[in-house]
């Protein structure tokens, strides 16, 4: 059997992503958690690049990024197909997976930032979400009929969102200003596919990310 590795962080919606991705595959790994004040020589060797994770290592060979492994994923292992078959739709997936994987910044600045960046991050991701809600009218999936490619691309939103938003106080995404965004949202959360794959030790999310919105308050203050 070929051996597969996964290098990554238990809080990371990335890392999150390419274990969702083996999971519905079948794929059997070996799941390696970092650290991320203290990364492993095995990972900077892997990822010399960025020096981030994910990174999945099959028969010895590293593949980084998120997205980039979940179509590595799909090409090479058996099992259920997690891009869409027809040529317009892959596109379509791919198109807006894009789409929301640039807005990620975005995301971090409004949560885990202070003063003018979390005011920056909260307009951008106000208009992130004004495109989304509009895209996700009378829609289940962002595209086809079956949770795929961008859903996973969009856990960000549909889960983590959330979790931000429990932690730090902020809340942008309500029912009054994104209705269709909120209503994918709770469908998503209890969508048979999510609520098996949850991301390991989810309770303690919020408390793990209110401790770093706390720390960069401090962070901020001592630099004034």
């Amino acid at each position: 059997m070929a051996q597969v590795k996964l290098l990554g962080f238990w809080y990371s919606p990335f890392t999150h992503r390419v274990e969702w991705a083996l999971k519905i595959k079948g794929v059997e790994y070996e799941y390696i958690e970092e650290d991320r004040n203290n990364k492993s020589s095995f990972l900077l060797e892997s990822n010399p690049i960025h020096k981030k994770v994910p990174v999945l290592i099959h028969n010895g060979k590293p593949i980084c990024e998120s997205m980039v492994i979940l179509e590595y994923i799909d090409e090479t292992f058996e099992g259920p197909s997690i891009l869409p078959k027809d040529p317009y739709d892959r596109a379509l997936a791919r198109f807006w997976a894009k789409f929301l994987d640039e807005k990620v910044p975005a995301v971090v600045s409004t949560f885990l930032r202070v003063g003018e960046e979390r005011e920056k991050g909260k307009e951008d991701v106000c208009e992130m979400l004004k495109v989304v809600d509009n895209e996700l009218k009378d829609k289940k999936f962002f595209v086809g009929d079956k949770f795929g490619f961008v859903d996973m691309a969009a856990n960000l939103i549909g889960l983590w969102l959330g979790i931000f938003q429990e932690a730090s106080g902020v809340v942008l995404a309500t029912s009054e200003n994104f209705p269709n965004f909120c209503a994918w949202r709770d469908e998503y959360i209890n969508c048979s596919q999510v609520k098996e794959y949850l991301p390991p030790r989810r309770e303690d999310l919020p408390a793990f990310f209110q401790a770093r919105v706390q720390l960069a308050a401090v962070s901020a203050s001592t630099k004034k």
